[in-house]
């Protein structure tokens, strides 16, 4: 009887493997391609007579494995409508553990002038007790290097009602007077947003932000007649699809 299950499978079996069950087997179990498109931050920033236009966008296509994104962030003057600065960033990822991928690719910063080219390099992920955690280096056409670390936690109050605590602390290896940067750590940002998620693609927000300039670059804002240390309330949308 073995013997004869064998012979069946056998005969079975040679077809399927002819015919490519084991791309589509792979195609079904995590083989495709997917596209996403996320407004993580967009959101009106006011501090005494001041508000600003704050963006933040990511967009990406490819599997498990690859993907190309697509990035960028910036800031608006609303009452100059003057842009104070904005970067595009074309990555290819490529997932290095389970939880974490490599990003390598270019930045190109439109403001502040001078314009500025940059080599990527950066890891981004999922850290231990669900930390989203995003680090890159830059290294521009100038031979400047600088990075950014990017920290997210969401706690949970409803389904719905989510905090989001996030920290991004910056740094240069030296100091850039052109673009106003000091060498060392240039600047944290240590914000709260309080998001309602209407459907899981839009959520309204409010909250705050605090950021504080330091050494050099903190010098070179106030002499630009800027606040090296500020504290703005927010209010904004998370957009996905």
């Amino acid at each position: 009887m073995l013997r004869g299950i064998t012979l069946i499978a056998a005969g079975l079996g040679a077809p399927a493997w002819a015919h490519g069950a084991m791309p589509d087997m792979g195609h079904d179990m995590g083989g495709q391609a997917f596209t996403k498109v996320m407004l993580d931050r967009v959101e009106v920033r006011h501090a005494g007579d001041s508000e600003r236009l704050l963006w933040d966008a990511e967009g990406w296509h490819g599997g498990d494995i690859s993907k190309l994104r697509l990035k960028t962030e910036g800031e608006t003057d609303l009452d100059s409508g003057r842009v104070e600065e904005a970067e595009f960033q074309a990555l290819y990822s490529r997932a290095v553990t389970p939880f974490f991928d490599l990003n390598m690719g270019l930045r190109q910063d439109i403001r502040p002038n001078p314009d500025r080219t940059h080599l990527v390099l950066g890891l981004e992920g999922l850290a231990p007790y669900w930390f989203e955690l995003d680090g890159n280096l830059f290294l521009s056409h100038k031979g400047d290097l600088t990075g950014r670390i990017e920290a997210e936690y969401e706690l949970l109050f409803t389904q719905r009602l989510i905090l989001q605590p996030r920290a991004e602390l910056a740094f240069s290896a030296q100091g850039v007077p052109e673009l106003g940067l000091g060498s060392g750590v240039t600047s944290l940002d240590l914000g709260l947003r309080l998001r309602y998620e209407i459907v899981r693609e839009y959520a309204p927000y409010i909250g705050l932000s605090w950021q504080k300039q330091f050494g050099a670059t903190a010098d070179f804002s106030r002499a630009a007649g800027e606040d090296a240390d500020a504290l703005t309330v927010l209010a904004g949308l998370r957009i996905w699809f």
